[in-house]
């Protein structure tokens, strides 16, 4: 089984349309999303794979497809780790799919202690301290 994550915290498998149909997409981590341009109408999922925690192309294969348009949903699948989360969502992910082993290592207070992603992050701190120089 899986869990999903989003801003909310845990959750169930929300996706009831399968990962087989014409308008799902599995992309892996080699993905060059270049590649992909102009061959994502009717696309309604995308889940792109995260083999290892320490591999990152996939923040970069999110912050593409939203760049070139992709309005639907977007998933990082795999081993994501909460410490993660906030980069998840900066990039473009809409939520994390994570093994249920993986979610009773890193409990969902870990990830919902990222959730504010929008206000904690390295560019709104900085801000915040010019604007009181």
């Amino acid at each position: 089984m899986t869990v999903i994550i989003t801003d909310e915290g845990f959750g169930p498998e929300t996706w009831d349309a399968g990962f087989d149909g014409a308008n799902v997409l599995d992309l892996a981590s080699d993905t060059d999303p270049r590649t992909l341009e102009g061959k994502l109408d009717g696309i309604e999922m995308i889940r792109v794979d995260f083999p290892s925690f320490a591999d990152g192309r996939g923040f970069t294969i999110a912050r593409h497809l939203r760049l070139i348009g992709y309005k639907g949903r977007l998933r990082a699948k795999g081993h994501v780790i909460s410490d993660q989360y906030a980069m998840a969502r900066r990039t473009g992910f809409d939520e994390v799919e994570i093994s249920d082993e993986l979610a009773a290592r890193q409990p969902e207070d870990q990830w919902q202690f990222r959730a504010n992603w929008q206000s904690h992050n390295y560019q709104a701190r900085m801000r915040a301290t010019s604007n009181h120089a």
